[in-house]
């Protein structure tokens, strides 16, 4: 059974591309990188693309009107429903989320996928600091107008993501839709003179974890802090198992 991991949030800058490249390397350690095809549809700022090691294919959806080209978009599922590899990931940027939602809705994208066996797992970024209230926005318009599991992404980078002193868990959005969210990832606050800056140059460069292992741009120990990020994470979505390569709560 396939799968398509999409990346969606419309607040712009919360780390949704590095968030993209996290899934895209953890799926390809998991099942294969020959398995994992990876896509970026992000009309402003590709960086997803820009991670060489992932090969990720450019899209371009967004017409000069600022609508979705259906076309384009049209070809990239049937490319993704006819490729012999098993999981998809992408990227999607804040310019193209409103209209991009609406097209998946209107034509019904979510529940043709799911009909041909194509399992639809939907990741949305929620961040700290003042784009918090923007990102739950997005989260709740994905839970409104979409039809797929989610996962959501708590990203600690700009501070704490706590509402009315309330942790993710229990944000109302997260509480009223426990039948569509897969689980809760926490990309935790860390020192940033040291894991934040090593974090800052690895996305910067656009590297995987696998590259920083031989980069010069690292030296011992900032390697280590960013392999120690890197298991953190990996950890967390290891909480989840593939039944038949499909991203679910283990039971």
């Amino acid at each position: 059974m396939k799968a398509v991991h999409f990346l969606l949030q419309g607040k712009g800058g919360v780390g949704k591309s590095f968030v993209a490249s996290l899934v895209a390397q953890y799926l390809r350690d998991t099942i294969g990188k020959d398995k994992v095809a990876c896509y970026d549809t992000d009309p402003v700022n590709q960086t997803f693309s820009r991670y060489a090691a992932l090969k990720t294919k450019t899209v371009n959806i967004l017409e000069k009107d600022n609508n979705i080209n259906s076309r384009n978009f049209d070809s990239l599922i049937e490319e993704i429903i006819n490729s012999k590899k098993e999981i998809a990931v992408i990227d999607n940027g804040a310019a193209t989320f409103i209209p991009l939602l609406h097209y998946m809705a209107e034509n019904m994208i979510a529940d043709m996928l799911k009909e041909m066996g194509i399992e639809v797992i939907i990741h949305v970024v929620l961040t700290g600091g003042q784009g918090l209230e923007d990102t739950i926005v997005g989260l709740n318009t994905v839970l409104e107008r979409l039809n797929g599991r989610v996962m959501v992404w708590s990203n600690e980078y700009f501070g704490d993501v706590v509402r009315n002193d309330k942790e993710v868990s229990e944000f109302n959005v997260i509480s009223k839709n426990q039948d569509k969210i897969v689980g809760i990832i926490t990309i935790p606050n860390r020192t940033k003179d040291t894991f934040g800056k090593d974090i800052e140059v690895m996305v910067k460069n656009n590297l995987t974890f696998e590259e920083v292992k031989s980069s010069s741009l690292f030296t011992l120990i900032p390697r280590q802090r960013l392999l120690t990020v890197q298991r953190d994470i990996f950890a967390q979505l290891s909480q989840f198992t593939f039944s038949g390569n499909i991203l679910t709560t283990e039971q």
